[in-house]
C-alpha cells in the first residue's frame, strides 16, 4: 500500500523526508508498478536533491517535490530538447506524470562509471583527456537551440543581477577570508560590464562535476560516457559552464586548465577572461569557494582575488 506523498514548505524537512526512504519508498514502488515497470530489485540513490530510485538495470524514477517544481520543469525541458543532438548519452523519457502533487519522470539508465568514483584514482593524463572531452561537450551543449529553455526563469540578466546583489552577504556568510571580501566590490564593478547580460543566451547544464557524468574505459583511455541531471539547467552566458570543472576538477594545474580550456575553444587566457570566470564563479548559484575549490591550500597561497584568479586558471 502507498503512502500519500506529503507537502513541504522548504527544502530542510523535505531533505529529512528523502534520506528516510522507508517514508517514500512504497509511494515510489506503487508509482513503477502502475506503469507496468518491474520493482523487484530498487535501488535508492542517496545522493542528490529529488526521490530517485533505480528500477533494475534499466530505468530510474525521479520523483521531484512540489517546491522544486522548477527542477522538474528544467529536467524534462532539457532531456526533449537535447534528445538527438549529442553525441554522449544523455536519458530518454519513458514516462512522466505526477502523484499528490509530486511530478515524476521515469528516464532509461546509462552505463558506465560514475565520474566521481573514477576521477580520484585517474592518471594525469587521463584527466586532462577527459576535462578536454568535457570543454568539447559544453560546446556542443551550447549550440543546441534553447526552444523552450529560453522561457526559463529567471532570465539570464535577472538572475545575475540578484546574485550581484547578494555576493557579499552570501560569501560572508559561508566564511571566506576577509582579505578576499576585500576586493569583492570591486571584482562586482568589474563583473557589471564584463559579464554579458543581453548577450544570446545558450544551454547552460550549471554542473559539469564529477557527479553528473559517466565514465568508460576503451583500450586504456578513460572517456566521457554520458550525462545526467538536468535539474539546475537555465539559459545565459556561455562561460558560467566552465566554473564546475575548473572548480572540482583542473585544480589550478596549467594542463589540466589548458585541456578544458581548449576543448571548449579558448586558447591562451587572459586576464580579461580570468577576471570573468573569477566573478561567475563568485556569482555561481551553488558558489562556496571554500568548499568547492580543489587546490590544496589555496587560502594561503593566493592573497586576493587577483592572485585567486590566477592560481585556479594557472597557465
Amino acid at each position: 500500500m502507498s503512502i500519500t506523498l506529503p507537502h513541504f514548505a522548504d527544502t530542510q524537512p523535505f531533505r529529512a523526508f528523502r534520506a528516510d526512504p522507508q517514508q517514500w519508498l512504497p509511494t515510489a514502488l506503487d508509482i513503477a508498478h502502475s506503469r507496468g515497470i518491474d520493482v523487484s530489485a530498487p535501488h535508492v540513490f542517496s545522493t542528490g536533491t529529488n526521490l530517485v530510485v533505480g528500477l533494475g538495470d534499466t530505468l530510474i524514477l525521479k520523483i521531484f517535490p512540489p517546491l522544486l517544481r522548477a527542477q522538474f520543469v528544467s529536467e524534462r525541458g532539457s532531456l526533449m530538447q537535447l534528445k538527438g543532438r549529442l553525441d554522449l548519452p544523455i536519458p530518454e523519457i519513458v514516462a512522466e506524470g505526477e502523484r499528490d502533487g509530486w511530478p515524476y519522470l521515469v528516464i532509461t539508465r546509462l552505463t558506465g562509471a560514475l565520474g566521481s568514483e573514477v576521477w580520484p584514482r585517474l592518471a594525469e593524463a587521463q584527466k586532462e583527456r577527459v576535462l578536454r572531452q568535457i570543454g568539447e561537450t559544453i560546446a556542443v551543449v551550447q549550440r543546441v537551440p534553447l526552444g523552450p529553455l529560453a522561457e526559463i526563469e529567471p532570465r539570464w540578466g535577472a538572475f545575475m543581477r540578484a546574485q550581484m546583489q547578494g555576493c557579499r552577504h552570501r560569501h560572508t556568510r559561508l566564511g571566506l577570508a576577509p582579505k578576499f571580501l576585500a576586493g569583492l566590490d570591486d571584482l562586482l564593478r568589474d563583473a557589471a560590464t564584463l559579464i554579458p547580460m543581453d548577450a544570446p543566451p545558450v544551454i547552460l547544464i550549471g554542473e559539469y562535476i564529477p557527479e553528473n557524468f559517466l565514465l568508460a574505459c576503451h583500450d586504456g583511455d578513460w572517456s566521457l560516457a554520458g550525462l545526467f541531471d538536468f535539474g539546475d539547467v537555465r539559459a545565459g552566458w556561455r562561460d558560467y559552464d566552465l566554473l564546475g570543472p575548473s572548480a572540482f576538477m583542473a585544480a589550478g594545474r596549467p594542463r589540466r586548465v589548458r585541456s578544458l580550456l581548449e576543448g571548449f575553444g579558448y586558447t591562451n587566457p587572459d586576464f580579461a577572461l580570468k577576471r570573468l570566470l573569477m566573478a561567475l564563479m563568485l556569482l555561481h548559484q551553488a558558489s562556496d569557494l571554500n568548499s568547492h575549490i580543489c587546490i590544496e591550500g589555496w587560502q594561503e597561497q593566493a592573497n586576493n582575488l587577483v592572485e585567486l584568479q590566477e592560481l585556479i586558471w594557472a597557465e
